[in-house]
């Protein structure tokens, strides 16, 4: 009998122990991938996201995030969050176009008139569209981040014409349009690795390149590249993603609760990137870069019909949805 009691209290112990292991298994751990610095907007808004997850999942999704991009390029985060290498990312949507084709509309130039139109757009229906067509590739898409307006930036002179690019080399993002849109202008579109731009600037690999006015000041590339030229060419929003693989394994209470600390990220990244864009402007020109408004953006625009032009010659069954986001 006391073997049989005892025997009893071991099973039992060892059922307890076999639960706890079993939770202690439930729980993932989750890596993210931002290319962004220390208190970039991005930064602490990707942060914020993680602890509030972890919190309102009860520490069942853990998540660290790797700033600096110290886990490789964008493209082979992109490679990684498909391969569920990596968990979760804040990826600009400017390369996300060779992997999900549908994407490549948010890279045409002057798609949106504004921030807030894109805000309209990316938390509606056009958001939902772009989201089913990256699961369909194994990334979710949670939530939108703003990245303001892109610019023009170089080391030779202000840009007030589609002339002034003529003959001209400007790094764009890893995407084929980028390359179109300065080649439109008559400049030489140079895909290459975000890292390596300043010294590119510095040596003279490249005349210049096109950004915000956060990442031309937090990269310090107003220190090699000291004309920027406010076309206001691209918004293109970012979204925080995660891997399909690792989502799918969350139950649908977990996808809730991390969809929402997404979105709640969403808005303090809005506000905190208001906030950066001007302090950034007000940064670059203390340290001696000259910015220029560029008055006549019709000339902008209408240089860049070529690249709609041949786009919908490629795609032409995108061309209602085109429409249907420039009218949201």
């Amino acid at each position: 009998m006391l073997n049989l009691t005892k025997s009893l209290k071991a099973g039992a112990m060892a059922a307890v122990l076999a639960v706890t292991a079993a939770g202690s298994a439930l729980a993932a751990d989750w890596r993210g991938w931002n290319i962004h610095p220390e208190g970039y907007p991005n930064t602490v808004a990707l942060e914020q996201f993680a602890k509030d997850a972890e919190a309102a999942t009860e520490g069942r999704v853990k998540m660290q995030v790797f700033n600096g991009g110290v886990l490789g390029s964008q493209p082979d985060a992109i490679e990684q969050i498909q391969a569920g290498a990596i968990d979760f990312a804040n990826f600009n949507m400017g390369p996300m176009g060779p992997i999900v084709p549908l994407t490549n509309i948010l890279s045409l130039p002057f798609l949106f008139t504004g921030v807030d139109q894109m805000h309209r757009a990316m938390d509606g229906a056009a958001g939902d569209a772009f989201d089913a067509a990256m699961q369909e590739k194994g990334i979710v898409a949670l939530a939108w981040y703003d990245s303001g307006s892109r610019s023009l930036y170089n080391s030779k002179k202000p840009i007030t014409q589609p002339a002034d690019v003529e003959g001209m080399k400007f790094r764009v993002m890893n995407n084929q349009l980028f390359v179109d849109m300065i080649g439109a202008m008559g400049g030489n579109g140079t895909p290459m690795a975000f890292s390596e731009v300043f010294q590119s600037l510095k040596t003279g690999v490249i005349d210049g390149a096109e950004n915000n006015y956060p990442s031309y000041e937090s990269t310090n590339h107003f220190e090699a590249a000291k004309f920027y030229s406010i076309t206001e060419h691209l918004i293109i929003p970012e979204c925080v993603c995660v891997a399909k693989a690792s989502w799918d394994k969350l139950s649908a209470e977990d996808q809730a609760a991390v969809k929402k600390a997404a979105r709640d990220s969403a808005q303090t990244q809005r506000r905190l990137w208001a906030e950066r864009e001007k302090a950034s402007r007000k940064m670059v020109e203390a340290g001696g870069a000259t910015v220029n408004e560029v008055a006549d953006k019709a000339a902008f625009q209408a240089a860049m019909q070529p690249v709609y032009e041949n786009y919908l010659k490629e795609n032409p069954d995108q061309a209602d949805f085109i429409k249907q986001i420039q009218g949201m």
